[in-house]
Order: structure tokens, then C-alpha cells, then sequence
């Protein structure tokens, strides 16, 4: 009868113990604060062409605003949007790190 309660006595024991030995953790995690922009388009196709500096950077269903964004880096840049031929926007504007600006298209 000894044996039996020192044997469960032991396995309480190391079970006790084992549930004991977990690692601390740690939870990191990456803060992007680079600026972003994003369109209110409410009635432009959004196949429209975005252009930011002279380069094409996409269609403005890809970054519309509250939905996607797109992460530029701080400084003065230029947006233009083109739809076939007809320019709907063409701003120049400065942002810093952590600003989010949208743009409204008509």
C-alpha cells in the first residue's frame, strides 16, 4: 500500500513539476510606419492607372481607401491617375512617417 501511494505521490510530483518548467516568452512584433496612400473612388473605374513619381505603381482597386493601401516612402512625391486618356488626378504632396492620406477621385 506504501508503494502504491509513494508511486502516485511521484507521478503527482513530476507532473507537477514538468507543468512548471514552460518557458518564458516573448511576443516582438514589427511596427511599419512608412506613409500610405489610398483612393475614395466612388465613381471611377478602378482599373484606372495609378502613377506615383512617373512610375506605374498599379490600378486603383488595389489600394482603395479603409480596404488596402499603398506604402510610400517619406518626402514629397507625385500622384497621377489616369483612366484611358483622361487624367483624374495629378497632386503634388508630402507625407511623413505614420501619415495615411487618401485621395478622392471624381
Amino acid at each position: 500500500m506504501n508503494k502504491i501511494v509513494a508511486s502516485v505521490g511521484v507521478a503527482l510530483l513530476i507532473l507537477f513539476v514538468s507543468g512548471c518548467v514552460q518557458m518564458p516568452t516573448e511576443k516582438q512584433g514589427v511596427v511599419d510606419l512608412r506613409p500610405q496612400i489610398s483612393f475614395a473612388a466612388p465613381e471611377v473605374r478602378h482599373d484606372a492607372r495609378v502613377f506615383v513619381d512617373n512610375a506605374e505603381v498599379g490600378r486603383v482597386g488595389e489600394f482603395i481607401d479603409g480596404v488596402a493601401a499603398l506604402r510610400l516612402l517619406p518626402g514629397t512625391h507625385v500622384v497621377k491617375v489616369i483612366s484611358g486618356e483622361t487624367v483624374l488626378l495629378e497632386e503634388r504632396f508630402y507625407v511623413a512617417d505614420g501619415v495615411s492620406r487618401s485621395f478622392v477621385l471624381r
